[in-house]
This record gives C-alpha cells, sequence and structure tokens, in this order.
C-alpha cells in the first residue's frame, strides 16, 4: 500500500487544485435564496456531473498521482459520493478503481459508481465492520493508493476549490468576500479545503442529530466520536465515524463552532431547494441550508450555503417532497 501522505493541506495546494478543475470543469451556479428577508448564496455542488462537490476532490488527488501509482491503482472508501468522484475521475485517467462502499448505501449511489467502472467491495456498516480496515487491507493487497474521503491533503485542498468558485462569484456581484459560509460536513474534508480557501469567512459545518461528532469535537478541543449507538440517519454522506486529525487540525483552528439538524429540518430543507431553486438535493446534501431555515445558522447577504449533492433515490425524495412534517 502506498503510505498515507505525511504534508498537510495549504491554501496554496486549494490555488493549484483550482487551476486544474477550472481546465476541466465549469463553475456551479451560485444561486440566490432569500430566506427572512435576507439573500442567502446556495452553491448548487448537485449538479456537478457525479452530482455531488466530491469530484473536486478526486480528480486532484488522482491527477497528482505516478504513472507506477496509476497502473497500480486506487482504493476508496465512501456511502456514494466520493466513490463517484473517485470512479469518474479514474475512468478518465484511466486508473483501475476499488471503491468500498456499505451494503446499505442508496442503490443509486452503487449502481453509479459501478457505472463508471469501478469495482465496489461491500462493507457492514450496520454491523459495525470497520471500513477503513478493509480499505487498508485491499491496498496492501494489490499495491493501491489508498484515496481517503477526507483525511488526506489533496482531497481537502480539492473540496476547498468550491469556496474560491464561491469568492469569485460573490466578487462579480459585487459583494465582495462571504463573511460566512455553512457547509455539510462528514469527516471534515469539506470544512477543512473551504477554511483554506476563505480565510475571512467563517466557516460553520453542519451534522445530521446523532453523527455531530466534529460539533463535539469543536466544543471539546478533542476528536470525538460517534457512539456505537448512533441513531439511523437519512443523511447517509453524512455518516462518518470520526474525524481524522488532519481535518481537525485547521478545523479547531478556523470553526468556532459546528451544528446539528434533525431529520424533519433537513426534509424541510430538501423541499425548499425543490420548490425554489428547482434542485434534488439528497438529505446530506441539504444540512447546511436546514441549519439557516431552522435559524440555527446566522446569516447575511453574503452567506453561502453549500447545497453539496443530489444523488438520492427517486423513491426516497417522492416521499420527502409530498410529506408535510
Amino acid at each position: 500500500m502506498t503510505a498515507q501522505p505525511q504534508r498537510s493541506p495549504t491554501a496554496a495546494g486549494v490555488a493549484r487544485a483550482m487551476d486544474k478543475i477550472a481546465a476541466l470543469l465549469p463553475r456551479t451556479p451560485l444561486l440566490p435564496l432569500e430566506i427572512d428577508g435576507t439573500t442567502v448564496w446556495c452553491k448548487a455542488e448537485s449538479l456537478q456531473p457525479v452530482g455531488a462537490f466530491k469530484i473536486r476532490g478526486a480528480w486532484h488527488r488522482l491527477s497528482d498521482l505516478s504513472q507506477a501509482e496509476r497502473e497500480a491503482g486506487v482504493v476508496g472508501v465512501s456511502s456514494g459520493n466520493h466513490a463517484q468522484g473517485v470512479a469518474w475521475a479514474a475512468k478518465r485517467l484511466g486508473i483501475p478503481a476499488t471503491i468500498v462502499m456499505p451494503v446499505d448505501a442508496p442503490q443509486v449511489k452503487l449502481d453509479a459508481t459501478r457505472a463508471y467502472g469501478a469495482e465496489v467491495v461491500l462493507y457492514d456498516r450496520p454491523g459495525g465492520e470497520d471500513r477503513d480496515a478493509l480499505a487498508e487491507t485491499l491496498c496492501a493487497q494489490r499495491g493501491a493508493t489508498l484515496v481517503h474521503a477526507y483525511a488526506d491533503p489533496w482531497v481537502i485542498e480539492g473540496q476547498g476549490t468550491a469556496g474560491l468558485e464561491i469568492a469569485a462569484q460573490l466578487a462579480e456581484r459585487g459583494l465582495g468576500l462571504p463573511t460566512r459560509i455553512v457547509a455539510p460536513c462528514g469527516g471534515g474534508g469539506l470544512t477543512a479545503g473551504l477554511a483554506l480557501a476563505c480565510p475571512d469567512a467563517e466557516i460553520v459545518p453542519v451534522e445530521p442529530e446523532g453523527w455531530d461528532d466534529v460539533r463535539l469535537s469543536l466544543a471539546t478541543g478533542e476528536i470525538q466520536r460517534v457512539p456505537v449507538n448512533a441513531p439511523p440517519t437519512p443523511c447517509d454522506a453524512l455518516q462518518t465515524p470520526a474525524t481524522w486529525p488532519i481535518n481537525f487540525a485547521v478545523l479547531k483552528e478556523r470553526c468556532a463552532y459546528g451544528l446539528m439538524v434533525t431529520p424533519a429540518e433537513v426534509r424541510a430543507a430538501q423541499r425548499l431547494a425543490f420548490a425554489r431553486l428547482h434542485l434534488v438535493i439528497e438529505p446530506g446534501g441539504a444540512a447546511a441550508l436546514a441549519a439557516v431555515l431552522a435559524g440555527k445558522a446566522a446569516h447575511d447577504g453574503t452567506t453561502a450555503v453549500l447545497l453539496t449533492g443530489g444523488n438520492t433515490d427517486a423513491a426516497a425524495f417522492a416521499k420527502v417532497i409530498a410529506s408535510t412534517d
């Protein structure tokens, strides 16, 4: 297995990632949404080619691999969005990709990952199987490079490019720099990247109820883990057991606090995004908007909200849209 990279992510690395991503992908829209009389700017990462922001970090990571590393292949761990980002980038670069995914991942995410040509290896998340251990074993057996979903400097830098785009898009509207960026948070790769990209903005990570380990880590100053009896959550994209030191080193310096949202608040945000922005947003992708809509996250005219993904089963989304809770 290629050893986990030891360097730290940097703002310069985010800028370099931006050059690569700008040459590959169009910017996603920054859409105005009025909430309580104030405009909030919604970054529609659900419109990426893989339906989520994860394509950013995956491309930065895989495109920096040496020829020998490319030939040996990569292994990723994901419930679906990072999986698709890695699989998409791997297919474009001609790199063999294996993705460790939970048996209870949404079928739409499993199908899409396989459609990009990646091998999918399932693990039993409900049964407590260690996905990281399985990924490390696969890497050791194959000599592959582990592309971690959030504990990787290249991945963190790539995700931060969303912040650089937000800053540029607000500036083009004559609004200056973002004062606050509210973002869904699983392991902290996106929020750490945003903190590097936008050092003058308040970065607010938002997690689902019962899976708020980053919020608790920020409150205590030490990395906390999700309890083994954590409740079910519709936000499968945000079900990470704990952040890692590489992420927390950035977060504890730049994020004063984290927030938590309930399933009902997430559903309300999904409905609002569908009704007023005409976007399909998956539960995890709607967490940040849920915090703003519920009055938990402050907002002003230069607050940006990440809508991080739209990969949801049609039946599940239809049920949310039809509900009124």
